[in-house]
């Protein structure tokens, strides 16, 4: 029960390392969970997340909002502090995945990734700060990647919207100073969720055998970084980043 108490909202968390993570928030006794998801075609799959989380106990809703769009992330902010009361923990995890090589890679591609998941990353945090401060308390849990260190062929516009997370992450963490809110980082290595499905298996082979556990994760292998993170057990890290990774990447 370490988020015994606590609020969060989680953003991307229709499927994915945003379903287990609330999932995994609702096991630890958190109070108010806030599924995000983006359009219509989600709805469905994030209701049932939410289904899933109030079954474990917690008080659970699904609201959507495309993440890159500062007035619908400002109605969420504002649905999910009605609805909760405060948020003590946000996620930012909303992201998408395309391949193409950067001569290939057209300009509207380019904004759409970085939209989704380096200003996103910027709006949801901005929104939700004012009561984080307000209270001197509360957590900011970043989603990175391991691929924004070590770079990764045909995913410029990928990796560079984690890299730039994880310096958003660092200056954040500097202004924050004394406050007692904490932010940092989960950059997960090679996982199974939708961003997978599409890759084709000779490549998931080798990917998978260049891991020295020998194993692509599961969602769950990832979800205990940021149970971490967003519990007291966490309150000594600022501005950090840390790496599910199997080993494939040392940071």
């Amino acid at each position: 029960m370490r988020l015994q108490d606590k609020s969060a909202l989680v953003t991307g968390s229709s499927s994915g390392i945003g379903e287990a993570v609330i999932l995994a928030f609702a096991r630890e006794g958190a109070s108010h969970l806030i599924v995000n998801y983006p359009d219509e075609r989600e709805r469905e799959r994030a209701e049932a997340v939410a289904q899933r989380a109030s079954e474990l106990g917690a008080k659970a809703i699904a609201l959507r909002a495309d993440v890159s769009d500062a007035d619908a992330v400002a109605a969420l902010v504002e649905q999910a502090e009605a609805f909760a009361g405060k948020i003590d923990i946000l996620v930012n995890n909303a992201g998408i995945g395309h391949a193409d090589p950067v001569e290939s890679l057209s300009v509207e591609t380019w904004d759409r990734v970085i939209g989704i998941h380096l200003r996103g990353t910027f709006l949801v945090t901005r929104a939700v700060l004012p009561g984080m401060y307000a209270r001197n308390s509360g957590r900011v849990i970043n989603t990175a990647s391991q691929l924004a260190y070590k770079g990764a062929p045909g995913l410029s516009a990928y990796t560079a919207a984690k890299g730039g997370i994880l310096s958003f992450t660092r200056s954040l963490a500097l202004e924050i100073g004394e406050r007692g809110v904490r932010v940092n980082c989960v950059a997960p290595g090679a996982t199974r969720t939708p961003i997978l499905e599409a890759v084709p298996p000779s490549v998931l082979e080798a990917v998978r055998a260049a891991i020295p556990t020998g194993r692509i994760a599961t969602v769950e292998d990832i979800a205990p970084a940021y149970v971490f993170l967003a519990s007291s057990d966490g309150d000594h890290f600022q501005g950090q980043c840390i790496s599910p990774n199997g080993g494939d990447q040392f940071l």
